[in-house]
């Protein structure tokens, strides 16, 4: 909770990965890769409760081992590679508010795939929220790319453009641009429940440094992952 407001921690780990098969339990030094997002979120000074959106047995089953609710079975029309995140966190608020009769006001979306977060991050994504008076939060990281300076298209012409229009001669003359980290994303309950969608009128974002932002969508990605996980253990030894 905080500052009154009740807050609730939905996990999304579907089975079916086309990129990484297995990729949500898949052992991640030594320990299953939504490990790493079930401890976080348990560690929040501020989430209430932490519950596992899944549809597959073996990661409810990996979830409940490190003291995560999976307090139902995800539909299985939810559970497909073109289903929204949108419509999997409002099954979830449904069934947690009709059927375990909780009543919360601030929903916090954690994928899996960003394990090297902390809780810090965290809770200061449900801080800005609430000081700031915003529609929702998500985090970000500094794009690697500028698309108005070193992103390119081919269009419909067959010629290569910038995809944003300008003529900046350096990247840090360039308006600053965000990659999403696909980490954290925080709403007002009602919010999310009324207005559906990510891009609002108060929408804020949280920025978070490259190492603690890597999303692991394929083989490389884990590669990179574990390296600095590794890296960071030799670090406090």
């Amino acid at each position: 909770m905080y500052k009154d407001n009740v807050i609730l921690c939905v996990i999304p780990a579907r089975g079916g990965s086309t990129g990484l098969p297995g990729k949500n339990i898949k052992q991640l030094m030594g320990k299953p890769l939504i490990a790493y997002t079930i401890e976080q979120a348990k560690k929040s000074k501020y989430i209430d409760r932490v519950i596992i959106s899944t549809e597959d047995e073996q990661i409810a089953w990996v979830s409940k081992n490190y003291d995560a609710e999976v307090p139902f079975k995800r539909p299985g029309e939810l559970a497909q590679d073109k289903s929204g995140m949108i419509d999997v966190l409002l099954h979830a608020m449904k069934w947690m508010e009709d059927e375990a009769a909780f009543k919360f006001d601030i929903l916090v979306l954690l994928h899996v795939t960003t394990p090297l977060r902390n809780t810090e991050d965290i809770d200061n994504c449900i801080e800005l929220l609430v000081e700031k008076n915003a529609d929702n939060v998500f985090s970000v990281t500094k794009a690697c790319r500028n698309p108005y300076f070193n992103m390119v298209e081919v269009g419909s012409d067959n010629k290569v453009r910038l995809v944003k229009g300008g003529s900046f001669v350096t990247r840090q003359s360039s308006p600053e641009v965000f990659d999403m980290n696909s980490s954290i994303y925080a709403w007002w309950k009602e919010t999310l429940r009324t207005k559906k969608g990510l891009f609002l009128e108060k929408t804020r974002i949280y920025l978070m440094p490259r190492e603690r932002s890597i999303d692991i969508d394929e083989q490389l990605d884990f590669r990179i992952a574990e390296m600095l996980l590794r890296d960071g253990q030799n670090h406090k030894t």
